[in-house]
């Protein structure tokens, strides 16, 4: 399986049904007044966390996704359906970055988290909700809200309570394989780990904790070199690491400090994470050999574990060394900074625009005016009416006689063409 740990998505939430202008029409009911019903809400979307999810793999084959609108209101007073909404599934652990903004505003760290990103727009009130005593007839009801777009990204940083650090080959995959129930794929070739591994270890008082064989690292990683960025990223959220050795290499101490001055360059937190240190394959380097490599690890400081990863050798001791201090070693806060996401409940905007095209004609543009245009009759006066008094409320109007407009003027607002004269506008 191919690991992905970042994707794009582009998202979009359902927009709001509209509202109707209809009348009652039953037999023996005289003036039976509005009875325009109400539009439905569309789908909201929302992403949410899934332990059983390791990759952002599925979103190279699918990242765009809609909810769906709501329906129109129906006569009769009665209310269209709103839409169901829209559940995405993302990894435990996946961080979410708005592209517009770049802000961080989502760190989905638990299973079945669960985070807003796109609220559907609001159903549109039909005719009945605009009847008073001095209008008894209204003939005009509301659009429904737009839905909301926005591109996202997704990165996936890897929740375990313990990082296994080392060179391709030192024996990472063969040990998650032997302390749990993960079967890695395993070969002789540098990068053999290019899909994360998730272990789960059973303790001892028969809870459990994750273990994570990360793609290996070079010298240079923290630099972008090989694999480097994208193993680091994921071991940032790990209680503590597991280093393991190969005892039958060169210069395995070398090796060892290689790996921890790429961790120091990358972060200066990485660097202070506690480590279990195990000298790995002694089934295949002679005793003296070992207790020669014991002593000189010791000199640096260090108190490594002798283990075969092939064999099990050595194994119950290291397991209860891990378990101690997964108990001991409290995970570390996040350093996530999530922003305040206003952006996902924004569904209506007040944006509009107007634009003198030649000496007498003005074309109005805006997300709000156009929609309220699509349910105004220009045959109604009424509804014009109302239109012009939105207008003037917007401050439309007052732009309009900045830019110049004068009686007998045309403005072009969606769909209608409307003539000025003395503030107002008939069509």
């Amino acid at each position: 399986m191919q690991f992905i740990d970042k994707a794009k998505i582009k998202i979009s939430s359902g927009k709001g049904g509209n509202g109707v202008v209809a009348w009652r029409r039953e037999k023996f009911v005289d003036k039976g007044g509005p009875a325009g019903g109400d539009g439905g809400r569309g789908g909201c979307v929302y992403l949410i966390a899934d332990e059983g999810l390791s990759t952002l793999l599925d979103f190279t084959y699918r990242s765009i996704f809609k909810a769906d609108n709501g329906e129109n209101g129906f006569k009769k007073s009665m209310h269209g359906k709103s839409a169901k909404d829209l559940y995405i599934k993302v990894p435990t652990g996946t961080i979410v970055k708005d592209l517009k903004s770049g802000n961080i505003i989502a760190d989905l760290t638990k299973h079945e988290q669960t985070v807003l990103v796109a609220k559907g727009g609001r159903g549109g009130r039909g005719n009945i909700h605009f009847c008073t005593p001095q209008n008894r007839a209204p003939q005009y009801c509301e659009p429904g809200e737009p839905g909301i777009e926005r591109e996202l990204q997704l990165e996936l940083k890897l929740l375990a309570d313990v990082g296994l650090l080392g060179f391709p080959n030192a024996g990472k995959s063969t040990f998650i394989s032997r302390v749990s129930a993960a079967k890695p794929k395993i070969a002789d070739y540098p990068f053999t780990t290019i899909t994360p591994n998730l272990g789960v270890v059973r303790k001892s008082d028969g809870d459990g904790y994750v273990i994570a064989d990360i793609p290996g690292l070079i010298e240079g990683a923290s630099d972008g070199i090989g694999l480097g960025h994208d193993f680091l990223r994921h071991v940032e959220r790990c209680r503590f690491l597991l280093h393991i050795v190969d005892g039958t290499e060169h210069d395995p101490i070398n090796n060892y400090k290689i790996i921890n001055s790429e961790l120091e360059k990358y972060s200066e937190k990485l660097s202070k994470l506690y480590q279990v240190v195990a000298i790995n394959k002694i089934d295949s380097i002679p005793e003296e050999i070992q207790e020669h490599l014991v002593e000189e690890f010791k000199k640096i400081g260090v108190e490594p574990f002798l283990i075969s990863a092939v064999t099990g050798e050595n194994f119950d001791k290291i397991k209860h060394e891990l378990e101690k201090k997964v108990d001991e070693i409290e995970k570390p806060e996040s350093e996530v900074t999530v922003e305040e996401d206003l952006d996902a409940t924004n569904n209506d905007d007040g944006y509009w625009d107007v634009q003198k095209l030649n000496k007498d004609t003005y074309l109005i543009t805006g997300g709000r005016i156009i929609r309220i245009t699509q349910v105004t009759d220009p045959r109604s006066s009424e509804q014009v009416i109302r239109l012009q008094n939105i207008m003037k409320g917007m401050g439309i109007m007052d732009e309009l006689k900045r830019l110049g407009i004068q009686n007998g003027d045309t403005i072009i607002v969606g769909k209608l063409e409307l003539e000025y004269w003395d503030d107002e506008m008939y069509s």
